[in-house]
């Protein structure tokens, strides 16, 4: 029984933590990212630990070498020299020293490679997490574009909803706007017939035959023929200015 409620607190807590990670995506990849660099650090730790043992085998291989080199020029001088006992005891320990060396250049080598293989499989699976890290980073702005894409289609259909709706109120409006145009249409022009334009028309009449007649009379003071009518003849001279004009004889 116990089993069971526990089981179902988990259940309950799990989906509960799965809804916030759906929610929060960004906080979940942070996560991610900070675990991937204690992994990483983790590594780099052991990693360290491997160079220093590959530095001490490699001091090991210089101080054997040494000894190599030194045991040699000891035993060829003894054999040399014709002390062979102790030429016999430093060839002794130079084949010691020479087994021991050619154990370290092994394990050297050895420890060597597996640095480098732990070396590219950290990098290799570092790159991998980045490149799968950017791809989860372009994949959630992607998400929350199309989010913003959905909630601002949402937003719009409600809008045509809401402007739909108010359909009825337009249209009486519209009829309202109409009824009042064609009222004042109707005034206008009930007005421009009731205005009496005969008066209008004598005026403009008298006005035209005054100013036709102003100009024929200034025309024919000055001799010159309008447009239509002949030409005006010149104004009569006295008999008096004929005489005056005769040489005296």
């Amino acid at each position: 029984m116990f089993s069971r409620v526990a089981n179902l607190i988990k259940g309950f807590f799990s989906l509960f933590i799965s809804g916030v990670e759906k929610r929060n995506p960004e906080a979940l990849l942070e996560l991610e990212q900070e675990n991937l660099r204690k992994q990483i650090a983790n590594f780099n730790q052991g990693l360290a630990s491997h160079a220093g043992m590959c530095e001490r085998i490699m001091g090991q291989v210089r101080k054997l070498e040494t000894e190599q080199k030194d045991l040699r020029a000891k035993t060829t001088a003894h054999l040399r020299a014709g002390n062979k006992a102790a030429a016999g005891q430093y060839a002794l320990r130079l084949q010691t020293i020479e087994t021991q060396l050619e154990e370290n250049r092994k394990q050297l080598e050895q420890a060597e490679t597996t640095y480098k293989n732990l070396v590219r499989a950290r990098d290799v699976a570092v790159q991998t997490a980045k490149a799968k890290i950017e791809s989860l980073k372009g994949a959630i702005n992607d998400m929350r574009m199309n989010q913003a894409m959905a909630e601002i289609h949402e937003m719009a259909s409600g809008m045509i909803s809401t402007i739909g709706g108010a359909g009825d109120t337009l249209n009486r409006l519209h009829d309202m706007v109409e009824e009042e145009r064609t009222k004042a249409a109707g005034r206008a022009r009930i007005a421009k017939d009731s205005v009496d334009m005969s008066d209008v028309d004598i005026k403009e009449s008298e006005m035209t035959a005054l100013a036709d007649q102003a100009l024929a009379d200034f025309a024919a003071r000055e001799g010159i023929s309008l447009p239509g009518e002949a030409a005006a003849p010149p104004p009569a001279r006295s008999m008096g200015a004929k005489e005056s004009e005769t040489p005296a004889g």
